[in-house]
């Protein structure tokens, strides 16, 4: 069979080379429920670094998501970057689909990778998931700090009401932000 070029492939594969290049290496967790967790792991991790978990939005998997600030965050920090359920390597055969159920299996990748203390950057749909971390880690104190970019976390009805955001409610706004069909995903990338 003959072989085409695929521009994918090549971003993805120098997306890859860039992870390596910075010290990571890819993992696969079994989460013993049916659950795999493809994960980015630093190939050495130094007490002296604290740990930061980076998770990627919606339409990405991490290599594609994160890979213009993995090589500038691994000389400070031991990197940890999953791909989502249903991203890149990660899939369940569970039937939870929310962005708890993302959470939960971020927190038990962590502690099957035994870190027990972490930061965590959230970007978009990565937001909602870390919020759910940081509110299921409670007193623990295993999740340190977060930070959440470009995700509606705290996004109320009267946002909508008063015009923050061009949709009529939170229903409008999920049907958008998850496709369900070619159509839905022009009016997302919109």
């Amino acid at each position: 069979m003959t072989r085409c070029f695929s521009l994918s492939v090549a971003v993805h594969g120098h997306f890859r080379s860039g992870f390596i290049k910075s010290g990571l290496r890819p993992v696969s967790t079994d989460l013993n429920d049916g659950t795999i967790v493809h994960c980015w792991v630093p190939k050495t991790r130094p007490d002296s670094k604290p740990n930061l978990l980076l998770i990627h939005g919606l339409g990405a998997t991490s290599v594609w998501q994160w890979s213009a600030v993995v090589r500038r965050l691994s000389p400070h920090f031991n990197v940890f970057v999953p791909d989502l359920l249903f991203f890149g390597g990660a899939s369940t055969t569970r039937p939870e689909r929310s962005e708890s159920f993302q959470a939960q299996c971020l927190m038990a990748l962590m502690e099957a990778l035994s870190v027990k203390r972490f930061s965590l950057v959230g970007l978009s749909y990565g937001g909602f998931v870390g919020y759910r971390m940081a509110a299921m880690s409670g007193g623990a104190a295993v999740v340190e700090r977060v930070v959440i970019c470009c995700a509606a976390v705290c996004m109320e009805e009267k946002d909508l009401r008063d015009g923050v955001f061009r949709v009529s409610d939170l229903d409008e706004a999920s049907r958008i932000l998850v496709p369900e069909s070619v159509g839905k995903l022009r009016e997302l990338m919109d």
